[in-house]
């Protein structure tokens, strides 16, 4: 997404990139490709247009020196334009033949131009490119072609920081590519060739870790033992972060018991007491009768209790569905107000909204209002 809201500039070392247009897959007339080296926000005809919207498109740049770049910005005509990218993606390389995908996002449909950071690190060390490969994949208007109206790019093209950052960044090249023979060694059971080439390179595959799992998993077959093996990784905390990551999802399992426990019902109404853990459960609509039963479930047991099979005989609320109640758990009292009433049912008498009280501890119902209208 757009970065405005952050400052990339902040190094003494940033500055903004010369840089010429390499290559380009197509282009329409008179939109060249050397116009996105100008902003000219008011003049139509001042972008590189693609003279087609089938893919593959792009535009290659190649900086004028080795360079880190950190922010590319993308200017844009004075108004909304459907050629404008809706969606694009942005690569690098050292050449215009092996370049590592950067950035996959977009453009808003505006007049405002937009920075982006460009990850710049591996490793947590800066690596330097030469070529920069920006690949439109969706313009605003469907099935027009591609424009890009003007583009700057910022960071660091200082010998004394680049020439450090590459030297690294080709040993970094080495040692993966290494691990990836060594990766292929293992996948086709080559041990000998695996072997010499770790010891000979003193490049490791992976962490220890993972090849002990795979040692386990792949090579033993023993799943007992990579069960374990996962188990106490979860317990140490080596997959926090994957886990941190995951959307929550729900898993329903019913609950029995033994004991009585209530009937089908619809249309009731249940609350907790968080301090007991407790849940209270009254009244209902069973398919034929409104009920005025009160149960309680103890979480902790999973056992279903009958307190009343008629609250109105003990002074509490007739049978109901669709009323509605809370618990105070500090005063340990449940209210319960109102109740459904069928339209045939329904008259100026028992058409009222009562309301009622019932104290947990003596287990007794006060009738607060008759209608609280």
């Amino acid at each position: 997404m757009a970065t405005e809201d952050h400052d990339y500039t902040t190094s003494s070392n940033m500055i903004k990139l010369d840089y010429s247009v390499h290559k380009y897959s197509s282009v329409s007339p008179n939109f060249t490709a050397q116009h996105i080296q100008e902003n000219k926000q008011t003049d139509q005809s001042s972008r590189w247009s693609s003279d087609s919207n089938i893919p593959p498109q792009y535009i290659t740049l190649k900086l004028s020196k080795l360079s880190i770049v950190k922010t590319i910005t993308f200017g844009k005509y004075e108004k909304n334009h459907v050629c404008n990218l809706k969606k694009f993606k942005i690569f690098v390389g050292l050449n215009d033949e092996h370049m590592m995908e950067l950035l996959d996002t977009g453009l808003r449909n505006d007049n405002v131009e937009e920075t982006f950071m460009l990850k710049h690190k591996i490793g947590g060390r800066d690596f330097p490119c030469r070529y920069v490969k920006i690949m439109p994949l969706q313009s605003w208007g469907p099935c027009f072609n591609f424009s890009i109206w003007f583009v700057e790019m910022n960071g660091i093209s200082d010998p004394e920081v680049v020439e450090p950052a590459l030297e690294w960044f080709k040993q970094y090249q080495k040692r993966e590519a290494i691990r990836l023979c060594l990766k292929h060694f293992r996948q086709m059971n080559y041990n000998d060739a695996f072997e010499v080439l770790q010891r000979e390179t003193n490049v490791e595959l992976e962490d220890p870790i993972l090849s002990r799992l795979h040692r386990l998993l792949v090579e033993d077959g023993d799943y007992e033992a990579a069960e374990t093996f996962m188990e106490k990784a979860l317990v140490d905390g080596l997959l926090d972060t994957y886990i941190s990551q995951q959307e929550y999802r729900a898993v329903w399992r019913t609950l029995s018991s033994e004991r009585p426990q209530p009937g089908m019902r619809g249309g009731h109404q249940m609350c907790m007491d968080p301090n007991t853990e407790t849940i209270y459960l009254l009244g209902g609509w069973d398919g034929n009768q409104d009920l005025s039963d009160l149960w309680t479930y103890q979480v902790s047991r999973r056992e279903w209790t009958l307190i009343s099979r008629d609250t109105e005989l003990q002074g509490g609320p007739s049978a109901r569905s669709c009323h509605k109640m809370c618990l105070d758990p500090e005063r340990r009292q449940i209210f319960t107000l109102g109740r459904y009433l069928d339209t045939q049912f329904r008259s100026a008498n028992n058409l009222r909204s009562d309301f009622y009280m019932y104290d947990i501890d003596t287990n007794r119902w006060t009738q607060i209002t008759e209608d609280t209208a």
